[in-house]
């Protein structure tokens, strides 16, 4: 199977095309965003060299569901799935920060914790936490929405309204739709057998309404553990089974990289590359419940620009 790595199109009404990390994001008409999920895949803040078949497809299906299914709670962005790695929706001005909200002590927050950091983003932890623990009450922690090239940053709500990034009116409604979400998920995954531990959403606003915008409970924005056997695991102080990019880190971090300047990324062979591929199939077919059908990527650019055209000039 080939991956999808890089587009490059001119539809009418295009204004500008913006080439993130993972995602190729086209403006129309400065109204509608046509955004373009790409096999390609970053962890530390770095494109990694070669790209993961189905992964944008499997992002970009995984997230047009949690987007339908969450509609009732709040407003979000999308106005279509014109192409299985495509959608396209309302172009919003996106806050500058993202809600990352927590309901287990693991990831980057437990290697904060290790190092002795006991203020999470505002919120204080206690002494005596262990790795995967639950939270009371799942926990807000939020970051910066990093220029490109630039690492996200930790900051906590009052830093937020300090600096005057989120009105104290708008960042009352976002909080409001962070734990809704979060619970929503929760519920959703509990009834796959999964647990969802973290995640982060992203919000922006177009003509005074608040809207939720980009990706949703996706294994690239979300941190799954499997419920059967989570207990036990905890018990013994053994590793979760989970699905997320997470494995992707562990696999560079054993390797020797981090992201760190004077790091190389380690060579990516075809049978990583495809474990990664099965990884992101098995994460899909166990969050959705349903069989993944990967689409025919023998031509997907003329494939892409035939359905974005198609739906455009609708």
């Amino acid at each position: 199977m080939s991956a999808i790595t890089h587009t490059d199109f001119q539809f009418p009404g295009q204004k500008s095309v913006y080439h993130g990390k993972v995602r190729d994001v086209y403006n129309i008409n400065d109204e509608v965003l046509v955004m373009v999920a790409t096999d390609r895949i970053s962890a530390f803040d770095v494109i990694l060299p070669k790209g993961i078949p189905c992964k944008g497809q499997i992002l970009n299906q995984i997230a047009a569901k949690f987007l339908d299914a969450t509609r009732d709670i709040c407003p979000n962005w999308k106005l279509a799935t014109p192409d299985p790695t495509v959608t396209a929706g309302v172009l919003c001005e996106g806050f500058p920060v993202e809600m990352i909200v927590r309901g287990y002590l693991c990831g980057s927050a437990w290697r904060s914790y290790q190092k002795g950091n006991r203020n999470l983003c505002g919120n204080p932890l206690p002494d005596g936490l262990r790795e995967n623990q639950k939270f009371p009450t799942p926990l807000i922690t939020p970051t910066t929405k990093a220029e490109q090239g630039e690492h996200d940053a930790d900051i906590s709500k009052e830093e937020i309204l300090a600096k005057g990034l989120v009105s104290p009116e708008d960042y009352a409604i976002i909080e409001d739709y962070t734990m809704k979400l979060f619970q929503r998920g929760t519920e959703i995954a509990a009834q796959q057998g999964l647990i969802l531990v973290d995640t982060k959403y992203e919000f922006g606003k177009r003509d005074g309404k608040i809207y939720l915008i980009d990706e949703i409970h996706t294994p690239d924005s979300s941190r799954y553990f499997y419920a059967d056997g989570y207990e036990e695991n905890f018990a013994k102080g053994l590793p979760q089974r989970q699905l997320s990019k997470e494995f992707v880190r562990e696999w560079l971090m054993a390797n020797g990289f981090q992201g760190q300047e004077g790091q190389q990324v380690p060579e990516m062979t075809q049978e990583v590359v495809d474990g990664i591929t099965s990884r992101y199939v098995e994460l899909y077919e166990h969050v959705l419940g349903e069989k993944f059908v990967p689409a025919d990527n023998s031509d997907a650019s003329a494939r892409i620009e035939r359905n974005v055209l198609q739906w455009l000039n609708q």
